[in-house]
């Protein structure tokens, strides 16, 4: 028996590409569908997560939304990779940075994502789980984002449970591990493409700076973090082929 369409997608693993690119907002699927895409297909708009299909440089790419935080990313990103036939999954977002050196606008790419989650505890390992990137993904996203000049950054980043922490230090000790910025997805989205032994990136533009109090707007986000767009869909083509 088929385990699709799901609670959360009505589609069929046809509708999707080898790689997904798996904005947060909904808005920014459709704006990246409408503005990169040719022939875009809505395929999916289960709960307003608006998810498009259509060719980029020829290529078939997807791109849907996963929602905040990891229990929702964790839901869609199982789903692609176990029941849709996905096997690459490319997140990209918004982040704040946690480093004087990363600035509003950079772009950052996580090698590792560390969590104050349990997503992890799901697994019963006799230990704590690493999540980290896909080394293959990982390595043609930076060859792309040198192409395009970009300012970028790989490295660690947290993937938080809480957006408004009770512990007013928090972001400070993870300052203090040399972590880059902070965002709410990477982590469940990495341990599931390990579980599934499929392959995951997580990319982010810099859209708050927490050290330095500097801010873009939510139409900024939205809108106009293109470069990181352009690298995700030149890496999407990329794989293809890998």
């Amino acid at each position: 028996m088929a385990n699709y369409p799901t609670p959360h997608i009505n589609a069929s693993p046809e509708d999707f590409a080898k790689t997904v690119l798996m904005p947060g907002d909904p808005l920014r699927a459709k704006f990246i569908a409408e503005t990169f895409l040719e022939d875009a297909k809505l395929v999916n708009n289960v709960r307003g997560i608006q998810g498009y299909t259509g060719t980029y440089k020829g290529k078939k790419v997807s791109v849907m939304a996963s929602g905040m935080g990891m229990p929702s990313i964790g839901i869609y990103s199982y789903e692609l990779f176990n029941f849709f036939g996905v096997e690459n999954i490319i997140r990209i977002g918004s982040t704040g940075s946690l480093s004087n050196d990363v600035n509003i606008r950079d772009i950052v790419m996580a090698m590792g994502a560390s969590t104050n989650s349990n997503y992890a505890r799901q697994y019963e390992l006799p230990g704590t789980y690493a999540p980290i990137a896909d080394y293959t993904l990982l390595s043609t996203a930076i060859e792309e984002a040198k192409k395009e000049n970009a300012s970028f950054h790989v490295g660690n980043v947290l993937s938080s449970d809480t957006f408004y922490d009770a512990q007013a230090d928090a972001n400070e000790k993870w300052i203090n591990m040399g972590v880059l910025c902070v965002e709410m997805e990477a982590a469940a989205l990495y341990m599931n493409a390990a579980k599934a032994g499929k392959r995951a990136l997580a990319i982010f533009t810099v859209s708050d700076h927490i050290i330095k109090g500097e801010a873009t707007t939510a139409e900024e986000r939205q809108n106009s973090f293109t470069q990181m767009m352009t690298i995700a869909l030149n890496t999407a083509v990329a794989m293809d082929d890998k």
